[in-house]
């Protein structure tokens, strides 16, 4: 897991080949102004989904991992808590594999929070169990999906 702003997204560009491309393509754009969707960079290699999503409370906002994508989050006008804890902590599933949507569910709750503030960035790999959108009110979001 990675929390740090997008100003020092240079830092992290060499963490995985299409992390650099991600970051490349924020980087470049007026990110409040992207239109809700997906936009697809690589195909389903590397994309983007600029979301509005309403909060939840940390006892509704639900555990996930993935395995095959990578996860750059970024809240663009809301401070978003995001729960976190190592996968491997992980004991109790609610929702089995889903390979369609590369995700998994857990009743488990993060051992640490992290408040994630616009413009800066949250990187969930396939180890991190990760239970975002805990704020109040909605929020535009962008979800970067990075192919392992």
């Amino acid at each position: 897991m990675i929390l740090d702003s997008l100003e020092n997204a240079g830092l992290y560009k060499n963490v995985h080949p299409r992390i650099k491309q991600a970051f490349d393509f924020l980087l470049s754009k007026d990110l409040q102004s992207l239109p809700t969707g997906k936009i697809e960079l690589d195909g389903k290699n590397l994309f983007v989904n600029v979301v509005e999503i309403a909060g939840k409370t940390p006892a509704e906002a639900r555990m996930e991992t993935h395995n095959n994508y990578i996860d750059i989050q970024i809240p663009l006008n809301v401070t978003e808590t995001m729960g976190w804890i190592a996968g491997k902590e992980l004991k109790t599933v609610t929702e089995a594999y889903n390979a369609d949507k590369d995700v998994s569910f857990f009743a488990d709750k993060a051992t640490n929070f992290l408040a994630v503030n616009p413009l800066e960035f949250a990187i969930f790999f396939p180890t991190d169990g990760h239970q975002p959108g805990i704020f109040e009110g909605t929020i535009k979001k962008i979800i970067v999906k990075v192919l392992v």
